[in-house]
């Protein structure tokens, strides 16, 4: 395993005008391109493990709409992610064919723009990706909640700990450096509305909602889309057993489980996952 070096979320990033919203994004490396998806409330800086590992590609990561210091739409609805990425990568010049690499909320993206641009994407790769079960975390129910979804998400130190703590198997990868920027980011002006509105409109109290896990999975399921599906055995935002509806939604995908990983294989298996990345890419 590799763990981030002290620094987190220092490497260059730039920004591009999309539709009248600013997005930030960050690309390293050359090659075929790899774009880069992360979870509910994150940022970009999650990928840059991954950044720094993986060679022969260019790594395009993305703060979605809303998160890191992408501005929000009016409509947070997955639709309207996914239309944005994908308007996002035509102002940056991103050729059809793209590798879509998401983890979270941003596997459930990846997977609504391979279903509505389908030429935009050679291949998905899902890691703990929301869409394959109702099971999610009960911090993510409580703040469909009125009221106390302001007293969970009011920007502390502590609670900036404990979230990252809450991501990671190996409580050590939960660094001063990404509880800082965890906190920065909750501090940042609507961070907190904008993550209410997007848990909101995934699930409830009872989970995450079906109506759209439904509908994406039969249109993802009908693509002819080279898909790898990933998770971390000891994930508990979304719970490994996921991996087994993914197997079975998904019936000609190919999975892979990480031992001892929490949600972000991608940060706690930096350098397996690399290898697993670039084996299905350029694989048969």
């Amino acid at each position: 395993m590799q763990s981030l070096e002290p620094g987190v979320g220092v490497q260059a990033t730039e920004f591009v005008e999309v539709g009248g919203r600013r997005v930030r994004y960050a690309a390293t490396g050359t090659g075929p391109p790899v774009i880069l998806l992360h979870g509910l409330g994150r940022s970009l800086e999650d990928w840059e493990p991954l950044q720094a590992t993986l060679s022969g590609y260019q790594l395009i990561a993305i703060d979605l709409a809303g998160f890191g210091q992408s501005q929000a739409l009016s409509d947070c609805g997955l639709a309207s992610l996914a239309k944005h990425v994908e308007a996002a990568l035509e102002v940056l010049g991103v050729p059809l064919g793209a590798h879509v690499v998401g983890n979270s909320l941003g596997g459930a993206v990846a997977m609504r723009l391979a279903a509505s641009a389908p030429a935009r994407v050679a291949s998905l790769a899902l890691l703990d990706s929301a869409g394959f079960g109702r099971e999610v975390t009960w911090t993510l129910r409580i703040l469909d909640l009125p009221l106390l979804w302001r007293l969970l998400l009011r920007p502390h130190a502590d609670s900036a700990l404990l979230s990252e703590r809450s991501i990671f198997h190996n409580p050590a990868f939960a660094t001063p450096e990404r509880v800082a920027l965890a906190l920065a980011l909750s501090r940042r002006e609507g961070a907190a509305r904008a993550f209410r509105r997007q848990a909101h409109a995934l699930g409830s109290w009872r989970g995450v909602r079906r109506g759209w896990r439904k509908e994406l999975l039969t249109e993802v399921s009908a693509l002819d889309i080279p898909t790898l599906v990933v998770w971390g055995t000891h994930d508990r935002i979304l719970p490994a057993t996921h991996l087994v509806n993914a197997a079975a939604a998904l019936p000609r995908a190919r999975t892979h489980l990480f031992s001892r990983t929490g949600h972000m294989p991608q940060i706690e298996r930096v350098d397996e996952l690399a290898v697993l990345l670039g084996s299905f890419w350029d694989g048969p």
